[in-house]
């Protein structure tokens, strides 16, 4: 069994700043130092995306200095709220695709992790949160499947490529989705997507893919399912996920850290027999 973990939706805020009372720093401070307390054993952290909340360089440089001397080994995604300038600006060792977008391979035995760049732009219009996979990028995803046939994959990406129920969030998650189910599609290898965006723990089955969506570790959507707003913000547990990757299995679990039971662990009040 391998395990990697997943943050996403970080937020980070500079000056202090906060959302709805949460420090975003703090928050992301206790998941990684609760991750690597319960995890030592991880092979591998995906930060899924909207690492900052406006994009500001000031932003990524606090995601650099807090995940400094992590020991487990971290690639980084970008989400809407990033700006790819300002993380290559902070980040210039990160490597690029050619075409300048932030998409990672990792190989993990028989299993291949692809992580997308959803975020679209540049330009970025102002309120603009949807998604988009451009050419280029759904060109790289192809290229990469093509060393893939006799290997597991699973595709990470910030935004949802397919509707969840909240009708705010809907109406920003991937906006060519088609593009990406004809590929996987045509490579059953794909065998789960991951994502954030959404700000709560979900699951399912879509367009023959399974997919699991973990919650931030800053402020969480309420279940509105109705809602048209895609802002609506509540204090709810944070949480980051923890991924093992079996040989027959694909099993996520969404840990949520501020609940977990401290520090004497866990006990039974079963009576005995």
């Amino acid at each position: 069994m391998r395990k990697i973990l997943a943050i996403t939706d970080i937020h980070m805020r500079s000056h202090g700043r906060t959302i709805i009372g949460l420090n975003p720093l703090t928050q992301f401070q206790n998941a990684l130092s609760h991750a690597h307390k319960n995890h030592p054993d991880a092979e591998h952290l995906i930060l899924m995306g909207d690492l900052t909340h406006s994009g500001h360089i000031d932003e990524f440089k606090m995601i650099k200095d807090a995940i400094v001397d992590y020991p487990i080994p971290i690639t980084f995604m970008l989400g809407n709220h990033d700006r790819r300038d300002n993380f290559a600006t902070v980040f210039p060792n990160i490597a690029m695709t050619p075409t300048a977008h932030l998409q990672t391979r990792i190989d993990l035995g028989d299993d291949v992790i692809l992580c997308l760049d959803t975020l679209d732009g540049p330009p970025y219009p102002q309120h603009h949160h949807a998604g988009r996979l451009c050419a280029d990028r759904l060109n790289w995803l192809t290229d990469q499947l093509k060393t893939c046939a006799h290997k597991r994959v699973s595709i990470f990406m910030h935004h949802p490529p397919h509707d969840v129920g909240f009708a705010g969030m809907d109406a920003i998650k991937l906006q060519n989705p088609t593009d990406l189910f004809t590929i996987t599609e045509n490579h059953p290898e794909i065998r789960h997507v991951f994502a954030g965006h959404i700000h709560r723990t979900i699951s399912g089955h879509t367009n023959g893919v399974g997919f699991t969506i973990f919650k931030s570790t800053c402020h969480q959507m309420p279940m509105t399912l109705d809602a048209d707003d895609s802002s609506l913000s509540v204090p709810e547990p944070a949480a980051y996920g923890i991924i093992l990757l079996t040989p027959d299995s694909i099993i996520a679990h969404s840990e949520d850290y501020e609940l977990a039971i401290q520090p004497d662990g866990p006990t039974s009040d079963a009576l005995p027999d």
